[in-house]
């Protein structure tokens, strides 16, 4: 998805009488000032093809409703198609005179038509003609985004299939905790983002709904079927009711409230990103293509990008938090205020979008260090657990257990040493009832195969997830073949 559209062009000159669109009851067209400050086109006409596609189903609705001739009806869908053809062949003149992306193309539909350009509008105001297409866009971002974040996944369970058995320190409190498998903690960020597509996925049914037909606010006298519009767009239903058609955005609210919580667990990748990569840990080497150097100290390689991600993850919230704060005191029905909907979810439709795919680009070149991953585990005593629970096994209480532990944990800390690096008559001399069996359960390895219950850090429950997230994967796929 491309970045919001900006219009490039020179202002058209200001017109010289009232809009033919709606001036019927002026008799001045709007000041300079006022076409500059409300206009629209600049960044809605990204919405071209909802208007369009909405419009021709209109269209074939008014015919099957006898609203127009089956003649007009085709020669509104082939006007309709030229301009869009005009449009993507770079041809066509946005107008910011003509205020916004619907009066754009029904203006120059008109043009081509004639005068049956003007009868597509019958039966419809902008009111809900804005929602349709905004609700179809705001639908079809959604889609993108999860086609990202499928790939996002296949990524992440691929490189989790390949490290299954490479151990590295678990943090809590940014403390090391336990050991795990680097595969474990990958599939911790796979979880979030399933989770995150399975929202989007439900998000989609309450945002494609069909809101023409609600008119201005109150419905229309023409025989109109939303139902008819619904069905050739592939809509999950019609209105409730025609106030609400035309002044609900809860369904940008919740996109980009999908969108804020996809950019915060991406932040939290990018945040464990950036410390792994800092020598410091030496977890990860960044591939060149995805960092960046400095102007002054020649041995950098900064993770510019993880950082970007990390600070446009504030840019998302400020943008749903921004309509959130339009909607708030918004009366019924439709006011201009809902004009400010667009930009906010447009910024944040290609924030998310491109901070996928570039996650994944990155996340399938950047170089795992196995090695300094193994060594972190011996200079934290991530096995001190598995002592206490040895002991434990001994009949002895957990929290005498705990205590034993950490008088070993202090000792080995003053000698200079890992727990496993402590000799049995040390360890004895603590707790008697160690044996030299304790050595097998220190170890690294054995502690994480330890773990195997649902969910856990064992290769087994390990492999169980990877299993889980390919069945999902393919399962999606054969649903939704165009997305995943």
């Amino acid at each position: 998805m491309s970045k919001k559209p900006h219009s490039h062009q020179t202002a058209p000159p200001v017109a010289q009488g009232p809009s033919a669109m709606w001036g019927g009851r002026f008799s001045k067209s709007p000041s300079e000032v006022l076409q500059h400050y409300s206009e629209s086109v600049s960044y809605d006409q990204a919405m071209y093809r909802q208007d369009i596609a909405g419009s021709r189903a209109h269209a074939a609705m008014l015919a099957r409703q006898g609203v127009l001739t089956a003649r007009e009806a085709e020669t509104l869908r082939q006007g309709l198609d030229r301009v869009q053809a005009e449009i993507e062949a770079g041809q066509f003149a946005w107008s910011m005179e003509k205020e916004d992306v619907h009066m754009n193309v029904e203006f120059r539909l008109t043009e081509l038509v004639g005068e049956v350009g003007k009868k597509l509008h019958t039966g419809r105001s902008r009111n809900d003609q804005v929602c349709l297409d905004f609700r179809l866009f705001v639908s079809d971002s959604l889609r993108e985004w999860q086609k990202a974040l499928y790939a996002l996944v296949r990524v992440l369970v691929s490189r989790a299939e390949k490290n299954v058995h490479t151990l590295m320190p678990g943090y809590t409190h940014m403390q090391p905790a336990q050991p795990v498998s680097l595969a474990h903690h990958l599939l911790a960020y796979a979880a979030m983002l399933k989770r995150d597509a399975l929202r989007l996925s439900d998000a989609d049914r309450r945002i494609r709904v069909c809101p023409l037909g609600a008119a201005a606010l109150a419905g229309t006298t023409y025989p109109l079927d939303p139902s008819q519009v619904a069905a050739e767009l592939g809509m999950f239903g019609v209105f409730e009711n025609s106030m609400d058609a035309v002044s609900d955005r809860d369904f940008a609210l919740e996109a980009m409230f999908c969108g804020s919580l996809v950019m915060m667990h991406l932040s939290r990748l990018c945040e464990d990103l950036i410390l792994w990569a800092n020598p410091a840990f030496g977890f990860v080497k960044l591939p060149d293509d995805y960092s960046t150097g400095s102007s002054i100290m020649p041995q950098k390689k900064n993770p510019d990008l993880c950082e970007l991600m990390r600070g446009k993850t504030g840019r998302a919230y400020g943008s749903l938090v921004s309509l959130l704060t339009t909607m708030k005191g918004v009366p019924m029905t439709y006011n201009r205020d809902l004009q400010e909907d667009k930009e906010p979810f447009i910024d944040l439709s290609a924030t998310v979008f491109d901070s996928l795919s570039i996650m994944a680009g990155m996340m399938r070149e950047l170089t795992f260090n196995a090695e300094a991953m193994r060594s972190a585990l011996a200079r934290g005593f991530l096995n001190a657990t598995e002592l206490a629970d040895y002991l434990v096994t001994l009949g002895i209480p957990f929290r005498d257990a705990h205590h034993y532990t950490g008088t070993l944990v202090a000792l080995a800390e003053k000698k200079g040493v890992p727990l496993e690096g402590l000799s049995l008559s040390a360890m004895q001399a603590v707790c008697p009832a160690i044996q030299k069996e304790v050595f097998g359960v220190l170890d690294y390895g054995n502690a994480v195969a330890r773990r195997t219950t649902p969910g856990g850090t064992g290769p087994e429950p390990v492999r169980a997830q990877i299993a889980a997230l390919k069945r999902w994967l393919k399962k999606a796929g054969a649903q939704h073949p165009k997305i995943a």
